[in-house]
């Protein structure tokens, strides 16, 4: 999936930490809900302006950053 389009940094937004369509949400947020058991259902019902497409995207954003972070330090 390409995130890149659902996925942005704005510095003076959250700390220029990775949002969901510039809004307030972090790619944080999502994955610790989603560690915690939340389904997507839940997430979606717990932040009405994202869509089912920003969950899967959260999720390809993490895992590209692990590849990003293990291709440096390996």
């Amino acid at each position: 999936m390409d995130y890149r389009s659902r996925i942005t940094s704005e510095p003076g937004k959250r700390g220029g930490k990775p949002c969901i369509r510039g809004l307030r949400i972090t790619v944080y947020n999502v994955i610790e809900m989603l560690v915690a058991g939340k389904t997507h259902e839940a997430i979606l019902a717990d932040f009405p302006e994202i869509d089912a497409d920003d969950i899967p995207a959260c999720l390809a954003y993490a895992a590209d950053r692990e590849r990003q972070l293990a291709s440096v330090h390996g």
